[in-house]
C-alpha cells in the first residue's frame, strides 16, 4: 500500500531531575552537596533516507514518544541522556504543522530534521553551592520535552511526470520506457496510486519519470484523487501532458484546456512548468481532422509529439527531449523559507518585557501565564521549603506581586502558576 500523508503526535522526553544530596564521609565534619544533575530527555528527530519509499510505516503511529532523560545522583554523578527516536522518511517528505505550515523539506538523502527537542536536565544542588551559602538544599526538575503535532507529507522525486485525464495512456508509457510495471487493463480506469520509473536514454543518461493518476475535474479543489495527485508533480520539472487523440467521442481539445485548468488552478501554478504534449494512439486513427485540428491549435505554444504506447512510434524521440529539457530547467524552490541542507528547530527566544501575564478566570483566580514564567516555574524543585522560597522570590522579582496589588487582589485570593496553585497574600 502506498501511503503518502500522516499526521502524527510527537512527544520528546522530559529532562531528568537534578539531585539533592550530601557527603557523608568518615572523618569528614563539614560535607558538601554533592547532587548531580539529570540527562537530557530524548529528542525525536526525522531522516530523510533511501531505503523506503512509502509512509506506510507510520500509519497507525498516532504517538510517538521519547525516553526521559536519567535523574541525577549523590556523588555528582549525572544522569543518562535518552537516546533520540531516529524516524527514517522518504526522501522527498515535507514536514508541516498542524495548520499545514511547511516546517522542512527533507528533499536530500541523510537531510535531518528536529521535530521534536528533548528537554534539559535538571542541575543538582551541587550547582548551586557558593562561598555564602554552602548547603543549597535546591535543585532543578528536568524540563517536559516538546509535544507538537505534525503532517508528513510525500512529493515524489521525480523529474518529469506524466499527466492526463484516465485512460490516456501514463502507464503503458511508463511500461514501455522503464523498468516500472503500474497495473493497466483494456477499459476505462485510472491508476490509484503515482508510480516511479527511471528511464534510460543511453548508458550514462537516465532520468525519473512519475506516472501519476488521472486527473478529472475539479482537482485543484480536492475532488477525486485531487490534491492527492498534484502534490506529486509539484517537483517535477517538466510536464508531459499525454492526450487520447483516438477518442471520437470526446474533443481532444476541450480535454486538454480541462487539465490544464486544474494545473494552473494549483497553488503552484503548475502549468507554468516546460511542458511537452503526447497525442497518444495515433495507431488507433481513422480520421486525422481531430489530429490535425489539435496540432494547428497548439502547434505555436507547445512541442508535439504524434506517439503510439502499442507500436511505440516516436516515444524515443519524446524521452530524448524531455531529457534535454530536464537538464535546462533548475529544480523548483517549493519552500523559499527553508533551509534544504540542513534543518533544525530552535528554540523560541523569550522577550525580558514579555515575561507573563495575569488575567482572571470565571472562578476568579489570579491566572499567571507566559512562557517564560513557566519555564523557570519547571525547573525549581518546589518539593523542599528552599525550593519553595526561591520561586516566590523570582516571582516577587519581576513584578508578580506588583501587578495582583495593581489588580486589587484580596488576602486569601487564589494564584494559579501552570499546575501550581497557592494563595496570596500582601
Amino acid at each position: 500500500m502506498f501511503v503518502d500523508r500522516v499526521k502524527l503526535t510527537l512527544v520528546a522526553g522530559k529532562g531528568g531531575d537534578g539531585s539533592i544530596s550530601f557527603r557523608h564521609e568518615k572523618y569528614v565534619e563539614f560535607g558538601g552537596p554533592n547532587g548531580g544533575n539529570g540527562g537530557r530527555g530524548g529528542s525525536i528527530i526525522l531522516k530523510a533516507v533511501t531505503s523506503t519509499n512509502s509512509l506506510i510505516k507510520y500509519r497507525n503511529a498516532h504517538k510517538i514518544k521519547a525516553d526521559a532523560g536519567e535523574k541525577g545522583m549523590a556523588k555528582n554523578m549525572y544522569g543518562r541522556n535518552a537516546k533520540n527516536v531516529i524516524l527514517e522518511v522518504p526522501i522527498g517528505t515535507v514536514v508541516l504543522d498542524s495548520n499545514e505550515k511547511p516546517l522542512a523539506d527533507l528533499s536530500k538523502e541523510g537531510m535531518t530534521y528536529i521535530a521534536a527537542k528533548g528537554g534539559r536536565g535538571g542541575r543538582g544542588n551541587a550547582c548551586f553551592a557558593s562561598s555564602t551559602h554552602r548547603t543549597p538544599r535546591v535543585a532543578e526538575n528536568g524540563l517536559p520535552g516538546e509535544e507538537k503535532d505534525v503532517i508528513l507529507e510525500l512529493k515524489l522525486l521525480a523529474d518529469v511526470g506524466l499527466v492526463g485525464l484516465p485512460s490516456v495512456g501514463k502507464s503503458s508509457l511508463l511500461r514501455i520506457i522503464s523498468n516500472a510495471r503500474p497495473a493497466v487493463a483494456e477499459y476505462h480506469f485510472t491508476t490509484l496510486e503515482p508510480n516511479l520509473g527511471v528511464v534510460k536514454i543511453d548508458e550514462d543518461r537516465s532520468m525519473v519519470v512519475a506516472d501519476l493518476p488521472g486527473l478529472i475535474e475539479g482537482a485543484s479543489k480536492g475532488k477525486g484523487l485531487g490534491l492527492t495527485f498534484l502534490r506529486h508533480i509539484e517537483r517535477c520539472r517538466v510536464i508531459i501532458h499525454i492526450v487520447d487523440i483516438s477518442n471520437t467521442e470526446e474533443n481532444a481539445i476541450e480535454n486538454f484546456k480541462l487539465i490544464n485548468k486544474e494545473l494552473s488552478s494549483y497553488k503552484l501554478d503548475l502549468s507554468k512548468r516546460p511542458m511537452i504534449i503526447a497525442l497518444n494512439k495515433i495507431d488507433m486513427l481513422e480520421d486525422d481532422t481531430e489530429l490535425n485540428n489539435f496540432i494547428n491549435e497548439y502547434k505555436d505554444q507547445y512541442e508535439i509529439f504524434k506517439i503510439s504506447t502499442v507500436t511505440k512510434e516516436n516515444v524515443d524521440k519524446l524521452m530524448q527531449r524531455a531529457y534535454t529539457l530536464v537538464q535546462k530547467t533548475p529544480q523548483a524552490n517549493m519552500y523559499e523559507n527553508i533551509d534544504n541542507d540542513e534543518v533544525v528547530l530552535k528554540p523560541s527566544k523569550f522577550k525580558d518585557s514579555n515575561i507573563f501575564e495575569i488575567k482572571r478566570d470565571e472562578k476568579g483566580r489570579y491566572i499567571i501565564t507566559g512562557d517564560r514564567v513557566i519555564r523557570t516555574y519547571r525547573l525549581i524543585n518546589i518539593s523542599e521549603y528552599e525550593g519553595f522560597m526561591k520561586l516566590l522570590s523570582y516571582l516577587d522579582k519581576i513584578g508578580v506581586e506588583d501587578k495582583l496589588r495593581e489588580m486589587k487582589a484580596e488576602d486569601g485570593a487564589t494564584v494559579v502558576l501552570d499546575d501550581f496553585e497557592f494563595e496570596y497574600f500582601n
